[in-house]
């Protein structure tokens, strides 16, 4: 467990925007900053940072926090590991035990193969340095390339010794599970039962992931075996924490330059990476032979929209360079193709040039691919008119996939001329193409609803219908609006919160009208939750904050002692007056808590509920924090003291009593079709009784709410 003390710690010292940085490209917009968001897959930049308040949000896919719940969710870390991440990137210790043995193998699996990744990369960089054989094989082959040491530092290159278990013995030495050597490929297990390391023998390349952590290595045979072998590299397997599919080597070393450049080089191998390096160009990362995927695009794309394949000049490089690209075109990158001269690669270029001259090279020779590739199959096709007819068919394809209409237009018209060809006639195809793309897309989004709701429906239905008789819930009405005396960052609360809870009615009807009823059930709770979160809104953003009632204002009344009511304990106690709890556990425990604490020194509710140790509670209070800027556009809305008002919170809660009172209602007049209830009559007056009651109770909210509600 760690102190709350060193929480308050961790998050006060982790800067949001400095945090965010470290996976997004971020741009100042106003008081807040922008980029795309690296959850979904995102075109345009919807991820909203807000330095003031301290959290990030995607206004399209609903995901952010503070910095904890970011790293939580693009580390996929437990809440105690995002804080020891952050901690250790602010340098601040964490008070904490050493781990015993038995503690050690009850550590989280990930963290176990992180960490057993760690040792190992520091464990081949010594052994490469420090060992005779390590100096004499591994460090002489790295400088035979032409490396200098401080390339080798900086991608911590290593060797691995060529001994059956040399580094399996030191890993057990050092208290490291097997289970965990195996799972990271670092060994292999045999038949029997022993293990082997996998990387004998081998120069060894970590793969460090965006976030800095080692999550696999490749191996590189170095003596005589290499000649003739179909393998001269080795790579960990995937495993819980690494998937070659979604990695880019290289790009935690070059993510800033990334960032800076704005555009990204794509080579194919580890030497290419370190050779480009070492000439002084950065933005650099490899595929390591693999045809790029969508994951790996989307990684580059939260860095730039521009990406230059850099390949090979002879008829290998030429494939290469064409695969994968309609995927690039259709995230929204801009991609251009450099061929490098015959007989050059990445590697060889590098080391005859520096950055100056390579960078001169690149503006010189690069070419839109769009339009290399129109080139190549024009070249490709000559004067057969299949193959020509062919090659627009697939050119029209690859132009078909950029989102961007204008831009789409901009490259018919440049291949039309490159073509000879009518202009219509290349957009008909465009066209025709853009509209089968989009109608898979609209099939696979249609595949995807329809998989959710059988997966709900699965999971609720049987338990909601054995309710029905029971709650006999009708469709409730819509949520009162609140006054329009409520001033316009009140109400662009309650609208946004209102839409954010908001559901629409199911289409479709089944059986015997069950699912009527259960859509009905579903609408009732979403309305309660509604109007709850709107209370909870402000009493996570004011909550303790001393309220002031209009009516003494109004009256002349001096204004109350300093240990007047805040705004949380206010709710609390109209709440209690009513003998009324929150529907959502969640909401009423943040209440109480909140309550419990208003008092203490230095209180403010925003900070307690947003650094609180349960994780429900910390999300949920940065949710409610980070939900007002969608509406302000970026732009903060400093809140004034009449949002504090008695008269706006006050007016939420009579809200809140009017639709208990309605849903109560509708259940009575509900309860009198049954027959157990008009075929007995005690319970029929008991019924009409309550129906009275509720009647009366029901004018009085409508005259204190300004005859807003409409009794029928």
């Amino acid at each position: 467990m760690i102190p709350q003390s060193t929480i308050d710690r961790i998050v006060d010292a982790a800067n949001i925007v400095d945090v965010v940085s470290d996976y997004v490209t971020l741009r100042r917009a106003g008081a807040s900053y922008k980029g795309l968001c690296p959850f979904h897959d995102d075109k345009t930049p919807s991820f909203s940072v807000s330095p003031a308040r301290g959290v990030c949000k995607c206004f399209s896919c609903g995901k952010g926090g503070n910095a904890v719940h970011f790293i939580m969710e693009i580390e996929q870390m437990s809440y105690i590991e995002a804080l020891k991440h952050l901690a250790k990137k602010y340098g601040i210790p964490v008070e904490e035990e050493e781990m015993t043995d038995e503690q050690r193998q009850r550590m989280n699996e990930r963290e176990s193969m992180f960490a057993v990744n760690e040792w190992a990369a520091k464990y081949f960089s010594q052994t490469m340095m420090n060992h005779q054989d390590g100096r004499a094989i591994g460090l002489a082959y790295f400088r035979s390339r032409g490396f200098r040491d401080d390339i080798i530092a900086k991608f911590r290159l290593g060797f691995c010794l060529d001994s059956p278990d040399a580094m399996l013995k030191e890993a057990k030495a050092k208290g490291y599970n097997e289970k965990y050597l195996v799972d990271t490929g670092l060994c292999i297990k045999r038949d029997n039962g022993t293990l082997y390391d996998r990387f004998r023998g081998r120069a060894m390349f970590p793969w460090i992931a965006v976030n800095g952590k080692v999550v696999a290595f490749g191996g590189r045979v170095l003596d005589a075996r290499t000649k003739g072998v179909n393998q001269k590299y080795v790579n960990s397997p995937d495993s819980l924490i690494y998937h070659k599919a979604n990695e880019l080597y290289g790009i935690f070393q070059a993510k800033k330059q990334i960032a800076k450049e704005d555009m990204v080089f794509m080579v194919e191998g580890y030497t290419d990476v370190l050779a480009m390096h070492q000439c002084g160009i950065e933005n650099v990362v490899a595929n390591s032979g693999t045809a790029l995927n969508e994951a790996q695009i989307h990684l580059l794309h939260r860095f730039t929209n521009n990406i230059t394949l850099l390949y090979d000049g002879d008829e290998a490089g030429i494939h290469a360079a064409t695969r994968s690209t309609d995927m690039l075109l259709a995230e929204g990158m801009n991609v251009k193709i450099l061929l490098l001269p015959d007989g050059e690669d990445p590697d060889s270029f590098s080391r005859k040039h520096n950055a100056q001259e390579f960078k001169a090279y690149v503006a010189e020779h690069q070419t839109d691919f769009i339009l290399f590739k129109t080139n190549l199959l024009l070249k490709d096709a000559q004067r057969d008119p299949i193959k020509r007819a062919q090659l627009t068919e697939d050119i029209v394809k690859s132009i078909a996939v950029i989102p961007d209409e204008i831009i789409r237009s901009t490259y018919v018209h440049e291949c039309a001329e490159i073509l000879n060809m009518d202009e219509a006639i290349l957009m008909r195809g465009a066209n025709k193409n853009r509209s089968a793309i989009l109608e898979n897309l609209k099939k696979e989004a249609q595949r995807e609803i329809d998989r959710q709701a059988r997966l709900l429906n699965n999971g609720t239905e049987n338990a909601e219908v054995n309710n029905l008789a029971a709650t006999n819930t009708p469709n409730p009405s819509t949520t009162s609006n609140t006054s329009a005396e409520t001033d316009d960052s009140f109400a662009s609360i309650t609208a946004e919160q209102e839409t954010k809870t908001q559901q629409p009615a199911d289409t479709e009807r089944t059986g015997f009208d069950v699912q009527t009823i259960i859509t009905k059930q579903r609408q009732s709770e979403q309305r309660f939750l509604g109007l709850e979160r709107m209370i909870l809104t402000l009493i996570t953003r004011y909550g303790e904050q001393p309220i002031i009632s209009n009516e003494g204002e109004e009256e002349g009344q001096p204004e109350a002692s300093s240990e007047r009511m805040t705004l949380a304990e206010c709710v609390q106690s109209d709440l209690e007056y009513d003998s009324i709890t929150l529907r959502s556990p969640l909401y009423a425990k943040m209440l109480r808590l909140t309550c419990e604490h208003v008092h203490e020194e230095g209180f403010i509710a925003s900070k307690f509920l947003l650094n609180n140790q349960d994780e429900d509670i910390s999300r949920e209070a940065a949710d409610l924090i980070s939900d007002r800027y969608q509406l302000s556009s970026g732009n903060q809305m400093e809140h004034s003291e009449e949002e504090l008002k008695f008269t706006y919170i006050s007016r939420l809660l009579l809200d809140y009593k009017n639709a208990i009172v309605e849903e109560e209602l509708k259940q009575c007049n509900a309860a009198l079709t049954l027959p157990e209830v008009k075929d007995n009559p005690t319970r029929l007056m008991d019924t009409m009784r309550r129906i009275k009651e509720l009647g009366e109770i029901q004018r009085q909210l409508a005259k204190m709410l300004g005859d807003r509600v409409v009794v029928k």
